[in-house]
């Protein structure tokens, strides 16, 4: 991981992708948006660290669309177990 993806948490189901690109983008560059819909938390991936450190700072505790934004490092997606396993007969 590079330190440049942040996890964007309580965010109300209503904001779409462009509107957390332009609220990151006050802080740096902006690559990659991705909100998942109907869960309430998307990811932000800024061109550099220092972007994404700063809209960290800045924005973490924020109110946006209603609800105040939890925004931290983006953890690596873990593994999901292939099929349902051995197959009994």
């Amino acid at each position: 991981m590079n330190g440049n993806k942040l996890y964007v948490g309580n965010i109300s189901y209503s904001v779409s992708s462009e509107q957390l690109r332009e609220l990151f983008s006050q802080y740096g560059e902006v690559g990659e948006v991705r909100v998942i819909e109907g869960k309430g938390f998307g990811f932000v991936e800024m061109a550099t660290k220092e972007g994404a450190e700063k809209a960290k700072l800045a924005l973490n505790g924020t109110e946006f669309a209603g609800r105040s934004m939890r925004i931290d490092d983006a953890r690596p997606q873990k593994e999901k177990p292939r099929g349902r396993g051995p197959r009994r007969y």
